[in-house]
Protein backbone atom coordinates (compact mmCIF):
# COMPACT_ATOMS: atom_id res chain seq x y z
CA UNK A 1 0.00 0.00 0.00
CA UNK A 2 1.32 3.21 -0.72
CA UNK A 3 1.88 6.04 1.75
CA UNK A 4 -0.89 8.71 2.49
CA UNK A 5 0.05 11.95 -0.12
CA UNK A 6 -0.98 14.84 1.61
CA UNK A 7 -0.21 17.62 -0.97
CA UNK A 8 -2.53 20.58 -0.37
CA UNK A 9 -4.48 21.84 3.05
CA UNK A 10 -8.28 20.25 3.13
CA UNK A 11 -9.10 23.95 4.04
CA UNK A 12 -8.04 25.10 0.91
CA UNK A 13 -9.69 23.88 -1.62
CA UNK A 14 -11.57 25.32 -4.74
CA UNK A 15 -15.06 23.43 -5.91
CA UNK A 16 -13.01 22.12 -8.76
CA UNK A 17 -10.15 20.84 -5.99
CA UNK A 18 -11.77 17.54 -4.34
CA UNK A 19 -10.01 14.55 -2.03
CA UNK A 20 -9.71 10.89 -4.22
CA UNK A 21 -8.80 7.79 -3.26
CA UNK A 22 -6.33 5.84 -5.29
CA UNK A 23 -7.03 2.22 -6.20
CA UNK A 24 -4.29 1.61 -3.45
CA UNK A 25 -5.74 4.11 -1.11
CA UNK A 26 -3.62 6.98 -0.94
CA UNK A 27 -4.73 10.14 -0.83
CA UNK A 28 -4.45 12.82 -3.38
CA UNK A 29 -5.55 16.17 -1.62
CA UNK A 30 -5.35 18.40 -4.58
CA UNK A 31 -6.92 16.73 -7.23
CA UNK A 32 -7.96 19.16 -10.09
CA UNK A 33 -10.90 17.73 -12.07
CA UNK A 34 -13.80 18.74 -14.64
CA UNK A 35 -13.51 21.74 -16.86
CA UNK A 36 -10.46 23.14 -14.58
CA UNK A 37 -8.36 20.34 -15.05
CA UNK A 38 -7.87 21.84 -18.66
CA UNK A 39 -5.35 24.54 -17.89
CA UNK A 40 -2.57 26.24 -20.06
CA UNK A 41 1.00 24.84 -19.76
CA UNK A 42 2.20 28.34 -18.46
CA UNK A 43 0.09 27.50 -15.13
CA UNK A 44 1.47 23.58 -14.77
CA UNK A 45 2.95 22.97 -11.07
CA UNK A 46 4.29 20.44 -10.40
CA UNK A 47 2.84 17.90 -7.70
CA UNK A 48 -0.49 18.55 -9.01
CA UNK A 49 -2.83 15.85 -9.57
CA UNK A 50 -5.49 15.61 -12.81
CA UNK A 51 -7.89 13.45 -13.42
CA UNK A 52 -9.96 13.64 -17.18
CA UNK A 53 -13.00 11.63 -17.34
CA UNK A 54 -15.21 10.99 -20.68
CA UNK A 55 -18.10 13.17 -19.17
CA UNK A 56 -15.17 16.25 -19.16
CA UNK A 57 -15.46 16.61 -22.55
CA UNK A 58 -16.48 20.17 -24.85
CA UNK A 59 -18.55 19.67 -27.76
CA UNK A 60 -16.61 20.27 -30.75
CA UNK A 61 -15.48 24.17 -32.15
CA UNK A 62 -13.56 25.26 -34.13
CA UNK A 63 -9.43 25.34 -33.22
CA UNK A 64 -7.50 28.44 -32.68
CA UNK A 65 -4.13 27.50 -32.94
CA UNK A 66 -1.54 29.11 -30.63
CA UNK A 67 1.73 31.03 -32.14
CA UNK A 68 3.99 29.91 -29.65
CA UNK A 69 7.67 29.27 -30.50
CA UNK A 70 10.79 27.46 -29.88
CA UNK A 71 13.34 29.66 -27.97
CA UNK A 72 16.88 29.52 -26.53
CA UNK A 73 17.16 27.87 -23.34
CA UNK A 74 18.64 30.67 -20.69
CA UNK A 75 21.26 29.33 -18.26
CA UNK A 76 18.60 30.01 -15.69
CA UNK A 77 16.04 27.78 -16.93
CA UNK A 78 15.26 24.71 -15.59
CA UNK A 79 12.42 22.36 -14.95
CA UNK A 80 11.06 22.33 -11.82
CA UNK A 81 9.49 18.88 -10.01
CA UNK A 82 7.83 18.23 -6.58
CA UNK A 83 9.36 19.03 -3.04
CA UNK A 84 11.94 16.66 -2.50
CA UNK A 85 13.36 16.08 -5.68
CA UNK A 86 16.68 17.51 -7.46
CA UNK A 87 16.70 18.61 -11.09
CA UNK A 88 20.07 19.13 -12.48
CA UNK A 89 21.68 19.44 -16.50
CA UNK A 90 23.33 16.15 -16.98
CA UNK A 91 23.86 16.21 -20.53
CA UNK A 92 24.55 19.00 -23.09
CA UNK A 93 27.54 18.49 -25.42
CA UNK A 94 27.82 16.19 -28.13
CA UNK A 95 23.81 15.63 -28.07
CA UNK A 96 21.86 16.81 -31.16
CA UNK A 97 17.81 16.89 -30.30
CA UNK A 98 18.02 13.75 -28.26
CA UNK A 99 14.64 11.98 -28.86
CA UNK A 100 13.79 8.05 -27.48
CA UNK A 101 16.01 7.11 -24.75
CA UNK A 102 16.28 3.60 -23.49
CA UNK A 103 18.82 1.81 -20.65
CA UNK A 104 20.76 -1.38 -21.89
CA UNK A 105 21.20 -3.87 -19.00
CA UNK A 106 24.83 -2.91 -18.21
CA UNK A 107 23.34 0.88 -17.27
CA UNK A 108 24.35 2.78 -20.75
CA UNK A 109 21.69 5.13 -22.40
CA UNK A 110 20.77 4.45 -25.74
CA UNK A 111 19.85 7.42 -27.45
CA UNK A 112 18.04 8.20 -30.75
CA UNK A 113 18.66 11.22 -32.37
CA UNK A 114 16.11 11.19 -34.54
CA UNK A 115 17.11 14.38 -37.22
CA UNK A 116 20.60 13.31 -37.66
CA UNK A 117 20.14 9.47 -38.04
CA UNK A 118 22.13 8.60 -35.29
CA UNK A 119 22.61 6.39 -32.07
CA UNK A 120 24.30 7.81 -29.39
CA UNK A 121 25.52 5.85 -26.02
CA UNK A 122 25.91 7.96 -23.00
CA UNK A 123 27.73 6.22 -20.70
CA UNK A 124 27.95 7.38 -17.03
CA UNK A 125 31.61 7.87 -15.20
CA UNK A 126 31.18 8.88 -11.76
CA UNK A 127 28.56 11.38 -12.51
CA UNK A 128 29.55 12.51 -15.65
CA UNK A 129 28.08 11.53 -19.31
CA UNK A 130 30.28 10.36 -21.68
CA UNK A 131 28.78 9.96 -25.25
CA UNK A 132 29.76 7.82 -28.08
CA UNK A 133 28.16 7.25 -31.56
CA UNK A 134 26.82 3.81 -32.21
CA UNK A 135 25.75 4.02 -35.78
CA UNK A 136 25.02 6.47 -38.20
CA UNK A 137 23.07 6.50 -41.28
CA UNK A 138 19.55 5.43 -40.11
CA UNK A 139 16.21 6.41 -41.32
CA UNK A 140 14.62 8.76 -38.60
CA UNK A 141 15.67 6.32 -35.91
CA UNK A 142 13.34 6.34 -33.03
CA UNK A 143 12.64 3.58 -30.79
CA UNK A 144 15.68 1.41 -29.70
CA UNK A 145 15.39 -2.29 -28.00
CA UNK A 146 17.70 -4.67 -26.89
CA UNK A 147 17.16 -8.84 -27.36
CA UNK A 148 16.98 -11.60 -26.24
CA UNK A 149 15.61 -9.70 -23.43
CA UNK A 150 17.08 -9.74 -20.45
CA UNK A 151 20.53 -9.22 -19.07
CA UNK A 152 22.87 -10.51 -21.73
CA UNK A 153 21.63 -9.12 -25.37
CA UNK A 154 22.74 -9.90 -28.71
CA UNK A 155 20.90 -7.47 -30.53
CA UNK A 156 20.36 -3.34 -30.36
CA UNK A 157 16.85 -3.03 -32.36
CA UNK A 158 16.09 -0.01 -34.25
CA UNK A 159 12.86 1.71 -35.52
CA UNK A 160 13.22 3.74 -38.40
CA UNK A 161 10.64 5.26 -39.93
CA UNK A 162 10.00 2.46 -42.70
CA UNK A 163 11.74 -0.25 -41.06
CA UNK A 164 13.27 -2.30 -38.37
CA UNK A 165 16.56 -3.15 -38.28
CA UNK A 166 18.97 -4.62 -35.69
CA UNK A 167 22.68 -4.37 -34.97
CA UNK A 168 24.79 -7.34 -33.19
CA UNK A 169 25.56 -6.44 -29.41
CA UNK A 170 27.45 -7.67 -26.66
CA UNK A 171 27.24 -4.91 -22.99
CA UNK A 172 29.63 -2.42 -23.04
CA UNK A 173 29.50 -1.92 -26.97
CA UNK A 174 30.04 1.57 -27.54
CA UNK A 175 30.08 1.38 -31.73
CA UNK A 176 28.10 -1.26 -33.73
CA UNK A 177 30.20 -3.98 -34.74
CA UNK A 178 28.95 -4.34 -38.38
CA UNK A 179 26.04 -3.06 -40.46
CA UNK A 180 22.49 -3.26 -39.46
CA UNK A 181 20.37 -6.12 -40.60
CA UNK A 182 17.15 -5.08 -41.94
CA UNK A 183 14.28 -7.17 -40.43
CA UNK A 184 11.36 -5.58 -41.61
CA UNK A 185 10.98 -3.45 -44.99
CA UNK A 186 7.88 -2.26 -45.52
CA UNK A 187 6.29 -0.42 -42.86
CA UNK A 188 4.44 2.61 -44.24
CA UNK A 189 7.45 5.46 -44.62
CA UNK A 190 5.07 8.58 -46.33
CA UNK A 191 2.68 11.16 -44.38
CA UNK A 192 2.84 11.84 -41.42
CA UNK A 193 3.76 10.52 -37.84
CA UNK A 194 7.10 9.50 -38.97
CA UNK A 195 8.33 7.39 -35.37
CA UNK A 196 8.31 4.03 -34.77
CA UNK A 197 8.77 2.50 -31.25
CA UNK A 198 9.62 -1.15 -30.34
CA UNK A 199 9.18 -3.37 -27.24
CA UNK A 200 9.31 -6.92 -26.73
CA UNK A 201 6.61 -8.79 -24.46
CA UNK A 202 8.04 -10.22 -21.13
CA UNK A 203 9.00 -13.24 -22.37
CA UNK A 204 11.04 -12.23 -25.25
CA UNK A 205 8.19 -13.83 -27.69
CA UNK A 206 6.94 -11.40 -29.21
CA UNK A 207 7.82 -8.17 -30.70
CA UNK A 208 5.65 -5.16 -30.88
CA UNK A 209 6.15 -1.90 -33.44
CA UNK A 210 3.78 1.49 -33.31
CA UNK A 211 2.44 3.44 -36.62
CA UNK A 212 0.86 5.91 -36.56
CA UNK A 213 -1.58 7.95 -38.80
CA UNK A 214 -1.12 9.33 -42.29
CA UNK A 215 -2.68 12.38 -41.58
CA UNK A 216 -5.59 14.11 -38.84
CA UNK A 217 -9.26 13.07 -40.18
CA UNK A 218 -8.48 15.18 -43.33
CA UNK A 219 -8.96 11.95 -45.81
CA UNK A 220 -12.15 10.42 -47.28
CA UNK A 221 -10.12 7.63 -48.60
CA UNK A 222 -10.27 3.97 -47.02
CA UNK A 223 -7.80 4.05 -43.94
CA UNK A 224 -3.92 3.26 -45.09
CA UNK A 225 -2.86 -0.44 -44.53
CA UNK A 226 -1.03 -1.22 -40.97
CA UNK A 227 -1.47 2.86 -39.97
CA UNK A 228 -2.87 3.73 -36.67
CA UNK A 229 -1.92 0.50 -35.42
CA UNK A 230 0.65 -1.39 -33.36
CA UNK A 231 1.69 -4.41 -34.97
CA UNK A 232 2.69 -7.65 -33.96
CA UNK A 233 6.00 -9.56 -35.22
CA UNK A 234 7.87 -11.94 -34.04
CA UNK A 235 11.67 -11.00 -33.00
CA UNK A 236 13.09 -12.39 -36.09
CA UNK A 237 11.04 -9.85 -37.97
CA UNK A 238 8.03 -12.36 -39.24
CA UNK A 239 4.26 -10.56 -39.33
CA UNK A 240 1.96 -11.95 -37.15
CA UNK A 241 -1.17 -9.77 -36.87
CA UNK A 242 -2.04 -6.17 -35.78
CA UNK A 243 -1.91 -6.87 -32.22
CA UNK A 244 -4.55 -3.36 -31.52
CA UNK A 245 -6.12 -0.77 -34.32
CA UNK A 246 -7.54 2.85 -34.37
CA UNK A 247 -4.80 4.38 -32.09
CA UNK A 248 -4.18 7.72 -34.31
CA UNK A 249 -0.80 8.32 -33.38
CA UNK A 250 0.62 5.33 -30.49
CA UNK A 251 4.21 7.36 -30.27
CA UNK A 252 5.78 5.29 -27.12
CA UNK A 253 5.45 1.70 -26.03
CA UNK A 254 6.28 -0.04 -22.86
CA UNK A 255 6.13 -3.45 -20.83
CA UNK A 256 4.52 -3.51 -18.01
CA UNK A 257 7.42 -5.07 -15.96
CA UNK A 258 4.86 -6.12 -13.38
CA UNK A 259 2.00 -7.62 -15.23
CA UNK A 260 3.51 -7.93 -18.85
CA UNK A 261 0.76 -5.49 -20.54
CA UNK A 262 1.72 -3.00 -23.56
CA UNK A 263 0.73 0.44 -22.65
CA UNK A 264 0.93 3.19 -25.31
CA UNK A 265 1.30 6.85 -25.07
CA UNK A 266 -0.92 8.41 -27.68
CA UNK A 267 -1.50 11.72 -29.93
CA UNK A 268 -5.23 11.98 -30.71
CA UNK A 269 -5.94 14.28 -33.07
CA UNK A 270 -6.54 17.92 -34.32
CA UNK A 271 -8.64 20.83 -35.32
CA UNK A 272 -11.83 19.97 -33.06
CA UNK A 273 -11.20 22.76 -30.42
CA UNK A 274 -9.09 23.88 -27.25
CA UNK A 275 -10.37 20.66 -25.21
CA UNK A 276 -10.67 17.97 -27.45
CA UNK A 277 -9.60 15.32 -28.23
CA UNK A 278 -7.59 14.26 -25.19
CA UNK A 279 -4.24 12.86 -25.91
CA UNK A 280 -3.85 9.40 -23.75
CA UNK A 281 -1.89 7.02 -21.57
CA UNK A 282 -3.11 3.13 -21.86
CA UNK A 283 -2.41 0.00 -21.38
CA UNK A 284 -3.65 -2.00 -25.00
CA UNK A 285 -5.92 -4.74 -25.23
CA UNK A 286 -5.00 -7.45 -27.78
CA UNK A 287 -7.54 -6.78 -30.59
CA UNK A 288 -8.66 -3.89 -28.94
CA UNK A 289 -10.16 -1.10 -31.54
CA UNK A 290 -9.33 2.53 -30.00
CA UNK A 291 -11.72 4.59 -32.65
CA UNK A 292 -9.56 6.25 -34.97
CA UNK A 293 -10.73 7.63 -37.27
CA UNK A 294 -14.75 7.82 -36.90
CA UNK A 295 -15.15 7.57 -33.12
CA UNK A 296 -13.10 9.11 -30.01
CA UNK A 297 -13.00 8.68 -26.59
CA UNK A 298 -15.29 6.15 -26.45
CA UNK A 299 -18.65 6.44 -28.05
CA UNK A 300 -17.92 9.92 -29.92
CA UNK A 301 -18.21 10.48 -33.54
CA UNK A 302 -15.39 12.08 -35.57
CA UNK A 303 -18.11 14.45 -37.45
CA UNK A 304 -15.55 14.94 -40.31
CA UNK A 305 -14.54 11.25 -40.93
CA UNK A 306 -16.26 10.11 -44.38
CA UNK A 307 -13.82 7.27 -44.46
CA UNK A 308 -14.90 3.41 -45.54
CA UNK A 309 -15.43 1.71 -42.32
CA UNK A 310 -15.06 -1.98 -41.69
CA UNK A 311 -18.08 -3.85 -40.52
CA UNK A 312 -16.28 -4.59 -37.26
CA UNK A 313 -15.39 -1.45 -36.31
CA UNK A 314 -18.47 -0.32 -34.73
CA UNK A 315 -19.07 2.53 -32.25
CA UNK A 316 -19.76 -0.39 -29.38
CA UNK A 317 -16.65 -1.85 -30.03
CA UNK A 318 -14.50 1.08 -28.96
CA UNK A 319 -12.03 0.74 -25.79
CA UNK A 320 -12.11 4.39 -23.51
CA UNK A 321 -8.11 4.73 -22.78
CA UNK A 322 -7.59 4.16 -18.85
CA UNK A 323 -5.66 8.07 -18.76
CA UNK A 324 -7.04 10.36 -20.20
CA UNK A 325 -4.66 13.77 -20.90
CA UNK A 326 -4.87 17.41 -21.64
CA UNK A 327 -5.56 17.16 -25.65
CA UNK A 328 -2.71 18.35 -27.89
CA UNK A 329 -0.09 17.32 -25.00
CA UNK A 330 1.83 14.88 -27.79
CA UNK A 331 2.50 12.26 -25.23
CA UNK A 332 5.33 10.59 -26.51
CA UNK A 333 8.12 8.34 -24.60
CA UNK A 334 7.45 6.44 -21.85
CA UNK A 335 8.59 4.18 -19.04
CA UNK A 336 7.99 2.52 -15.65
CA UNK A 337 9.40 3.08 -12.74
CA UNK A 338 11.78 0.07 -11.76
CA UNK A 339 14.30 1.60 -8.85
CA UNK A 340 14.24 1.94 -5.67
CA UNK A 341 15.94 5.22 -4.89
CA UNK A 342 12.25 7.01 -5.35
CA UNK A 343 9.78 7.08 -2.37
CA UNK A 344 7.84 3.66 -2.12
CA UNK A 345 4.94 5.49 -3.69
CA UNK A 346 6.50 5.61 -7.03
CA UNK A 347 7.77 2.07 -7.35
CA UNK A 348 5.92 0.75 -10.14
CA UNK A 349 4.91 3.99 -11.67
CA UNK A 350 4.47 5.36 -14.71
CA UNK A 351 6.07 8.18 -16.42
CA UNK A 352 5.48 9.92 -19.71
CA UNK A 353 7.10 12.81 -21.52
CA UNK A 354 4.35 15.22 -23.17
CA UNK A 355 6.16 17.23 -26.16
CA UNK A 356 4.10 20.03 -26.55
CA UNK A 357 1.61 20.76 -29.45
CA UNK A 358 0.18 23.48 -31.59
CA UNK A 359 -3.37 23.15 -32.00
CA UNK A 360 -4.36 24.97 -29.06
CA UNK A 361 -5.33 28.73 -28.35
CA UNK A 362 -2.75 28.22 -25.05
CA UNK A 363 0.23 26.05 -24.59
CA UNK A 364 -0.33 22.02 -24.01
CA UNK A 365 2.32 19.88 -22.87
CA UNK A 366 5.57 20.63 -22.02
CA UNK A 367 5.94 18.31 -19.12
CA UNK A 368 6.54 15.02 -18.10
CA UNK A 369 3.53 13.53 -15.92
CA UNK A 370 3.48 10.48 -13.37
CA UNK A 371 0.37 8.00 -13.66
CA UNK A 372 0.19 6.25 -10.35
CA UNK A 373 -0.56 2.13 -10.78
CA UNK A 374 -1.63 -0.27 -8.16
CA UNK A 375 -1.14 -3.23 -9.30
CA UNK A 376 -0.33 -2.23 -12.72
CA UNK A 377 -3.78 -0.62 -13.03
CA UNK A 378 -4.95 3.08 -13.05
CA UNK A 379 -7.93 4.54 -12.22
CA UNK A 380 -7.14 7.53 -14.16
CA UNK A 381 -5.46 9.91 -12.52
CA UNK A 382 -2.15 11.91 -13.25
CA UNK A 383 0.33 14.43 -11.67
CA UNK A 384 2.09 17.27 -13.45
CA UNK A 385 5.43 15.77 -12.38
CA UNK A 386 8.19 17.85 -13.93
CA UNK A 387 7.06 21.24 -15.23
CA UNK A 388 8.86 24.35 -16.13
CA UNK A 389 9.68 24.11 -19.96
CA UNK A 390 7.65 27.18 -20.89
CA UNK A 391 8.15 30.87 -20.36
CA UNK A 392 5.10 33.08 -19.14
CA UNK A 393 4.81 34.68 -22.79
CA UNK A 394 4.05 30.89 -23.88
CA UNK A 395 6.84 29.70 -26.01
CA UNK A 396 8.99 26.76 -24.76
CA UNK A 397 12.62 26.46 -24.86
CA UNK A 398 12.53 23.06 -23.96
CA UNK A 399 10.16 20.16 -25.30
CA UNK A 400 10.77 16.70 -23.32
CA UNK A 401 10.16 13.63 -25.74
CA UNK A 402 11.77 10.15 -23.75
CA UNK A 403 12.26 9.40 -19.90
CA UNK A 404 14.08 6.63 -18.83
CA UNK A 405 15.26 5.03 -15.06
CA UNK A 406 19.21 4.87 -14.61
CA UNK A 407 20.63 2.15 -12.30
CA UNK A 408 21.32 4.63 -9.54
CA UNK A 409 17.39 5.08 -9.62
CA UNK A 410 17.40 8.57 -11.26
CA UNK A 411 14.54 9.78 -13.81
CA UNK A 412 16.51 10.59 -16.99
CA UNK A 413 14.49 12.87 -19.81
CA UNK A 414 15.60 14.07 -23.02
CA UNK A 415 14.90 17.07 -24.19
CA UNK A 416 14.90 17.73 -28.26
CA UNK A 417 14.59 21.64 -28.23
CA UNK A 418 17.23 22.39 -25.76
CA UNK A 419 19.43 19.23 -27.15
CA UNK A 420 19.87 18.14 -23.48
CA UNK A 421 19.31 14.98 -20.59
CA UNK A 422 17.89 15.61 -17.40
CA UNK A 423 18.39 13.95 -14.32
CA UNK A 424 15.97 13.70 -11.54
CA UNK A 425 17.06 12.63 -8.44
CA UNK A 426 14.95 12.74 -4.90
CA UNK A 427 17.37 14.08 -1.93
CA UNK A 428 14.30 14.17 0.54
CA UNK A 429 14.88 17.76 1.66
CA UNK A 430 12.94 20.03 -0.85
CA UNK A 431 15.90 21.00 -2.74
Amino acid sequence: MKKLCWLASCGSFLLSFGITLLADNARIANLITGKSAFVSAVDLKPGSFRKITVTDLPEPTAAKPFPGKVVPRKETDMPQAPAGFNVELYAHDNLKAPRQIRRAPNGDFFVAETNSGEIKVVRDNNGKPEISVFATGLQRPFGINFYPVGANPQYVYVGNTGSVVRFAYKNGDLKASGASETLISDLPPNGNHFTRDVVFSKDGTRMFVSVGSSDNVSDVQPVQEHRADILEYTPEGKFVKIYASGIRNPVGLGINPSTGEIWTSVNERDNLGDNLVPDYITSVKEGGFYGWPWFYIGKHEDPRAKMERPADKTIDKVIVPDVLLQPHNASLGLTFYDGTQFPQEYRGDLFAAEHGSWNRSNRSGLEVVRVPLNKGKSDGTYEDFLTGFVTPEGNSWGRPVGVAVGRDGSLYVTDDASGSIWKVSYTGNGK
